[in-house]
């Protein structure tokens, strides 16, 4: 992977308000940011710029995070791509079945803040 890309991340989400508050934080950060709001974009955005990171929400339009996360790890172009799921669903099962398709990390919305997210993806990019 080229070095510039390590300091690409890439959030998908589809909450406006939350996706300019975090791509703006990890642009202070240095990073740059590419977004997708729905799973279809998501996984041709992902091919296409092939980020360091990804930041995946579960709950969105049309393909689910589960399945985005599915299609990004049967891709070789994304498949070795660390993906943290960032969701508000955190029942044990959504973590097993997200770890079971391949997410590096899965963090629950309520239980971390911004500043936990950008730590997080600076020591997975590290």
């Amino acid at each position: 992977m080229a070095d510039e890309n390590k300091k690409k991340v890439m959030i998908v989400e589809d909450d406006e308000f939350l996706r300019s508050l975090t791509a703006k934080r990890l642009e202070k950060e240095g990073y740059a940011v590419v977004v997708a709001v729905d799973g279809e974009s998501a996984v041709g955005i992902a091919e296409a710029e092939t980020p360091g990171i990804i930041l995946l929400d579960l709950l969105l339009p049309g393909l689910s995070g589960f399945e985005v996360l599915g299609k990004l790890k049967e891709n070789a172009t994304t498949k070795d791509t660390p993906v943290i799921v960032f969701s508000n669903l955190g029942q044990r099962e959504d973590v097993e079945k997200a770890k079971g398709l391949g997410a590096s990390e899965f963090l629950i919305k309520a239980n971390y803040t911004l500043d936990d997210v950008i730590s997080k993806v600076n020591s997975m990019l590290a």
